[in-house]
């Protein structure tokens, strides 16, 4: 049985992964988080009580055993990357780091790892409240891949969907075509990506098993346009929808981007992994999510 330590996976996708963990049947699984979110996860995966932001508590968290992999899905500062850097060292055989898309700054279609490249790039120190959310995760990859003493990788990824977001970004889309209010949204036509939160966790559990290192792409294969989600929203709730280029901030779109907005996944699927098909999941995430939020009202 692997030793595996999941920092933060008490929600979304880090609960996914804790599921899927527990359904390999491969892993003894802590997870160590604020203890705030109460998920009983049975008697088969342990619970640490950690602030992920003071290098005390995760240092004392590193030193309650040795790791075979530690995931990090609560990195979001080079200060914490550091932190993480000197408490797993020489305590951990893999590394796996949650980073994002919006590493690579502004939105353009078809995004490569190598369209930002950490083991380069300047590191300064600071704590997430120093830094944009983007820059955060470019500084938190840097860090680790220019300073850890064992193997690093970090998973790259869009916005990630599924019914129990807690952003509720699709739910802002549905539930405002439910109620007639109008969108904001730049541009209808930019295309746009997603991973569903089933998605994300098995990826970061297969790229634990993995001996892939540095940054990877993970998305659901195919993209679609701002415009045509839109039209299926509109098909589900038999309602029609206002879409503006600009509204007052309260109801611009959290997808509203400029430009198509996309990565690519070859060194992913090159290394064996297939993608789900975004139009295999999206449509029936729409559908469950009406349907909550016809409940809700």
């Amino acid at each position: 049985m692997k030793k595996v330590l999941i920092l933060g996976g008490t929600r979304f996708f880090g609960k996914r992964l804790v599921d899927h963990l527990l359904w390999e049947g491969k892993s003894q699984i802590t997870v160590a988080t604020r203890g705030k979110t109460d998920v009983d996860f049975g008697p088969e995966v342990n619970r640490i009580k950690m602030d992920r932001e003071d290098p005390k508590s995760l240092a004392e968290v590193a030193k309650t055993d040795m790791w075979d992999i530690v995931y990090d899905n609560i990195c979001y500062s080079p200060d914490a990357a550091k932190s993480a850097c000197e408490a797993f060292a020489g305590r951990t055989q893999r590394y796996i780091l949650t980073s994002t898309l919006s590493v690579y700054g502004d939105p353009k279609p078809g995004f490569t790892e190598a369209d930002f490249d950490p083991y380069t790039y300047p590191v300064q120190y600071g704590s997430h409240e120093d830094f944009s959310y983007g820059e955060g995760k470019r500084l938190a990859e840097a860090v680790f891949f220019q300073e850890a003493d064992f193997p690093v990788a970090a998973m790259r990824i869009p916005i990630v969907l599924g019914i129990d977001d807690y952003t509720r970004r699709l739910h802002f889309h549905i539930e405002h075509v439910q109620k007639g209010k109008p969108i904001g949204m730049p541009n209808p036509n930019a295309e746009i990506g997603f991973i569903n939160s089933t998605e994300a966790a098995r990826f970061l559990a297969g790229l634990g098993h993995s001996s892939i290192t540095g940054p990877v792409n993970a998305a659901s294969k195919g993209t679609i346009t701002l415009s045509a989600m839109m039209h299926l929203i509109e098909t589900v709730t038999g309602m029609q929808s206002q879409v503006l280029t600009e509204t007052i901030k309260e109801d611009m779109s959290p997808f509203g981007i400029s430009e198509s907005w996309t990565m690519d996944t070859s060194k992913a699927e090159q290394a064996g992994y297939t993608f789900e098909a975004l139009m295999d999941w999206f449509p029936g995430l729409v559908r469950e999510v009406a349907l909550a939020l016809q409940s809700e009202g």
